[in-house]
């Protein structure tokens, strides 16, 4: 996209109407709000519903194998942001590729709520893959459309945007989470319907309130190319389709050995990604030193969503089988917990949105708001793993603790995701501004696929090493980014 484009998209979008923010955020907040209910809806009941006995309504898998499906599945979700963010790049635009993503997603939930089996339930996972990797990545980059690069309001702009984010987030875990005790078909049910409520506010106030933004294509394929993608991508699938059906039942393609594919994936295609950028000749030379700023920023996001999506794993299981439930007379669903960061997000998003403003050019570089994130993910394991210090691994903590640790990472968030969502904007190629949003999100496939190894090496024997060894070394890389902090900004080429 040219810069006069980029000038173009930013006048035809009504600049004022949402708390002082383009008209456009509103159909972006709600249709993000409501995507989010739909996943962390599912997400919060999901490795439940995995390794409960069929009994009590779950798929009775071992609970160690639904942990590193938990972790796969997290980080396939986020990597298919790849094929999403080519496909707006190159094909269709950000706008119908929000659109598409939001019918796979509400399908692969509407999947899950019908009672089946696991073959069901993997058909469900494909479906919300894909359509993740459509809308996530892409709605995003709508929210850069609506600034220009020197307004302002971008970051608070998109702090407001995260708080809608965790508005949805904080909501689903309660209302599934209470369903759970039910049906998880009737959890998942719900998180179809939020996904159905997200695509009619975007499909009823798009056109009013976005202008063009999302409806440009910035760099398209050539007839000769889309001839080329096709007859590749179809060899492609027949060839994936004859190796699993060879491999599968010779017994050569286990889970093991996909989750370590998945795994190498998760380090090759950014390393790839990054090259290609950086090489190609339509990033100039100022976008090539800004690519280069952008690669310990992306390791610093490896390490903290290693930390945070655990969150959704290893505490998860925490909740269920070591946190004391029954508190101050209430008793509490494990996956409520899955509501505290987005809790704290909605608490804490406005005053952080205020802080940078306020702070203006005094405010940390981005980053320095890395550095501040990682190690307050650090201080959030290092937190879990006193009260098994402290009382021992057989006793039934309080939630006070898991509360806590919840607290410490989600002002880590704050410092990193929306601050790395804007700086994503800023940063990226005009020629590859989706696929650099996509890039943002490998961050956290690659955490995903480094979790799914991981977590096998968690158990109450291990509880207090394994806590350990991952929260000191996310303060040790946060003590190393902060000192790296200004050598990283001057390779940013005026982008603060």
């Amino acid at each position: 996209m040219s810069n006069i484009g980029r000038k173009q998209i930013v006048e035809s979008v009504p600049s004022k109407g949402f708390f002082g923010h383009p008209k456009g955020l509103f159909t972006l907040f709600f249709t993000e709000f409501w995507e989010r209910f739909s996943y962390y809806g599912m997400r919060a009941i999901l490795v439940f519903y995995m390794y409960y006995e069929v009994s009590k309504g779950g798929l009775g898998l071992d609970q160690s194998f639904a942990l590193s499906i938990m972790s796969i599945y997290g980080a396939l979700v986020y990597m298919s942001g790849i094929i999403g963010g080519w496909m707006a790049d190159r094909l269709i635009g950000t706008s119908k590729a929000v659109f598409y993503g939001g019918i796979l997603i509400m399908f692969g939930h509407i999947a899950l709520a019908i009672p089946g089996n696991t073959a069901m339930f993997f058909i469900s996972m494909v479906l919300i893959v894909l359509g993740t990797g459509l809308l996530k990545p892409n709605v995003s980059s709508i929210v850069g459309d609506l600034y220009s690069e020197e307004d302002g309001r971008r970051d608070s702009g998109f702090s407001i945007f995260y708080m809608g984010i965790n508005l949805g987030a904080f909501l689903a875990p309660l209302i599934t989470g209470s369903a759970m005790g039910y049906s998880f078909h009737l959890g998942f049910g719900f998180a179809a319907v939020g996904m159905f409520l997200g695509l009619l506010v975007f499909i009823f106030t798009k056109k009013k309130n976005l202008g063009l933004a999302g409806t440009i294509v910035p760099n398209p394929l050539s007839p000769e190319e889309k001839k080329k993608v096709f007859k590749i991508v179809s060899l492609s699938v027949i060839v994936i389709a004859v190796l699993c059906a060879v491999a599968i039942p010779a017994g050569y393609l286990t889970f093991d050995v996909f989750i370590a594919f998945i795994g190498v994936l998760g380090i090759l295609i950014p390393t790839l990604y990054f090259i290609v950028m950086y090489r190609s000749k339509k990033t100039t030379d100022v976008e090539r030193s800004r690519v280069i700023a952008y690669i310990p920023l992306f390791i610093a996001s490896v390490m903290f969503w290693v930390i945070y999506d655990q969150g959704a794993t290893i505490l998860a299981n925490y909740a269920d089988k070591r946190t004391q439930l029954d508190f101050a007379g209430i008793h509490i669903a494990p996956a409520w917990f899955q509501s505290l960061p987005a809790l704290f997000i909605i608490i804490f998003a406005p005053v952080f949105a205020w802080l940078w403003i306020k702070l203006g050019k005094r405010q940390p570089t981005i980053p320095q708001k890395f550095s501040i994130a990682l190690l307050l993910a650090g201080l959030s394991f290092i937190v879990i793993l006193l009260p098994g210090y402290l009382s021992g691994g057989d006793s039934l903590v309080s939630p006070i603790w898991l509360a806590l640790s919840y607290l410490i990472v989600s002002l880590g968030e704050l410092c990193l995701s929306p601050v790395g969502l804007s700086a994503t904007t800023k940063l990226a190629p005009a020629a590859f501004s989706a696929q650099t949003m996509s890039l943002w999100f490998l961050s956290t496939a690659a955490a995903g696929a480094i979790n799914a190894q991981i977590v096998k090496f968690y158990s109450p024997e291990t509880e207090l090493m394994y806590f350990g060894v991952i929260g000191g070394a996310s303060i040790v890389l946060a003590i190393i980014l902060f000192m790296l902090a200004p050598k990283i900004q001057s390779f940013m080429k005026g982008i603060r």
